[in-house]
């Protein structure tokens, strides 16, 4: 009982700590977006094409509120666009701007640094047996 307590807590710690950290180095780096923003930005840099507010949501796992509140500082921010969708004008398509093109290259160099920190230390396989414990916990939670 005691170890399923702790994982529960390290869990959540980690989560905070990761999101404060890249926070911190977003901002040192004078990237004035926060973890969740850069995770919306990143869905966007590698689908190279607009998506719905809705498949956004999907993707990182928040309700579309949540989505639409990122969206709307990314988009006062010049970093997105919304674009009515042709064929369904209920649908808003999520698309970069010029400046949310250019954030790209120095955004991702952060946060490759920023987890290659993270890991230090810690073997490959480590790391793939940590990955797929989480992987097995979220579809446990999604069952």
């Amino acid at each position: 009982m005691m170890l399923i307590k702790e994982i529960a807590v390290y869990v959540n710690i980690l989560n905070s700590r990761i999101k404060k950290v890249f926070f911190d180095k977003l901002q040192e780096n004078g990237i004035n977006i926060t973890p969740e923003q850069y995770l919306v930005m990143d869905i966007l840099w590698e689908e190279q094409e607009s998506l719905s507010q809705q498949k956004i949501a999907d993707i990182i796992q928040k309700d579309k509120n949540s989505v639409t509140k990122i969206i709307d500082s990314l988009e006062k921010k010049n970093l997105v666009n919304r674009v009515v969708d042709k064929n369904d004008r209920r649908i808003n398509k999520i698309e970069l701007t010029k400046d949310g093109h250019n954030l790209k290259l120095t955004a991702t160099e952060i946060a490759i640094k920023f987890m290659n920190d993270a890991v230090k230390g810690i073997d490959d396989p480590d790391l793939d047996k940590f990955v797929k414990v989480m992987l097995q916990m979220k579809n446990n939670l999604e069952a």
